[in-house]
């Protein structure tokens, strides 16, 4: 049977915006315009101490989000955790991203428990609720083979890759190839923006750094542009609406993207429909399923030197930049909504695929 009423269960944190919670109203809006009747639940997530995030769980566990009104709700799709931890007769989940501080960010000492025996037991505890609430869904999808390797290493599980789409993919373009760099993302230590900051020393003066975004990072980062003396090189733009953002994706000369160990990395699609090359790293994760060293972009080692060399061929060759781009455009133009809704929303009685 084809369900009418879903419910998209998302985390909200507070005063954060981010690809997740893009992502969350991205589904939203393409169920609804399919013709679905569909609402977004969120609730807000808090991990640190660590056991909040616990405490987060429960409160997904407790809700009942069988029924609304007295009417039934259909379907549940849950995208990031813990909002797959909520009951449900007909779950599934198309995962964002896990609790990463007891994933890889943990593996790689940069964000993860103590490590003690309390903090190792409290790990592991996260390990099991995660995996027995992903056991419950009828189906498991996931945006990206990076997420779809750490769960089968930590929870044992193999799910479905799904690729998230971007929403009226047509109205990005390419006017130009200019003398600057992009950089679009959070301004704090797991995206990297301090990578580019410090390779804008090392590139030709006129090339310039032109970075969109806002954290907790952007005063430290004008610090550093000012004591490498790049000051007059890089911008920072803050927040800038939709139209402005497509503008600089259309005229930049190439893209960087180095988030560490990215689950997916949205930067990536946006910067292949704008038909740009981009310049990521060798431990970038997500964003290397797209990016192909010589065929859709260049991958530098992780550090200023390299990724300034790299940013600088594509700024001086446009032609190298132009045949890149188009084609990191060719091997995203298939990604549509209409097979993600498809998948998400095709469930027999058994949890396997139905004629929708």
């Amino acid at each position: 049977m084809r369900p009418r009423r879903i419910v998209v269960a998302a985390v909200q944190v507070p005063f954060v915006w981010g690809g997740a919670e893009w992502h969350a109203q991205a589904l939203r809006q393409s169920l609804a315009a399919r013709g679905f009747d569909v609402d977004l639940v969120q609730l807000p997530f808090q991990w640190s101490p660590r056991e909040a995030a616990f405490h987060s769980a429960l409160a997904w566990r407790f809700l009942d989000l069988t029924q609304s009104n007295g009417q039934p709700i259909d379907l549940l799709i849950a995208t990031r955790f813990p909002s797959y931890v909520a009951r449900h007769p007909r779950k599934v989940v198309w995962l964002f991203h896990q609790f990463r501080q007891a994933y890889d960010l943990h593996d790689a000492g940069v964000d993860g428990f103590a490590g003690t025996a309390e903090g190792e037991n409290l790990r592991r505890h996260f390990i099991e609720l995660d995996t027995r609430a992903l056991r419950e869904c009828r189906r498991i999808f996931t945006t990206s083979n990076n997420n779809a390797g750490r769960m089968l290493k930590h929870n044992g599980l193999t799910p479905e890759i799904l690729r998230l789409p971007l929403l009226e993919p047509e109205t990005w373009r390419c006017e130009a190839y200019e003398d600057f760099v992009l950089s679009v993302g959070r301004l704090e230590r797991l995206k990297r923006p301090d990578l580019l900051v410090r390779a804008a020393a090392h590139l030709p003066s006129a090339v310039k750094v032109v970075i969109v975004g806002r954290g907790p990072l952007e005063s430290d980062l004008r610090r550093q542009a000012d004591a490498l003396g790049v000051a007059d090189r890089v911008a920072f733009l803050g927040f800038v609406d939709e139209a402005e953002l497509k503008r600089l994706y259309a005229r930049c000369g190439a893209v960087f993207y180095a988030p560490f160990d990215e689950d997916y990395g949205l930067v990536t699609l946006e910067a292949f429909h704008s038909q740009k090359p981009v310049v990521t790293t060798e431990d970038a994760g997500g964003p290397l399923e797209f990016v192909r060293h010589e065929e859709t972009g260049l991958i530098a080692a992780c550090d200023p030197e390299s990724v300034a060399f790299h940013a600088a061929r594509l700024i001086r060759d446009k032609n190298l930049a132009r045949e890149l781009g188009r084609r990191g455009f060719e091997a995203v133009r298939h990604i549509c909504w209409d097979e993600v809704v498809r998948r998400l929303t095709s469930l027999d009685e058994d949890g396997s695929e139905a004629e929708a």
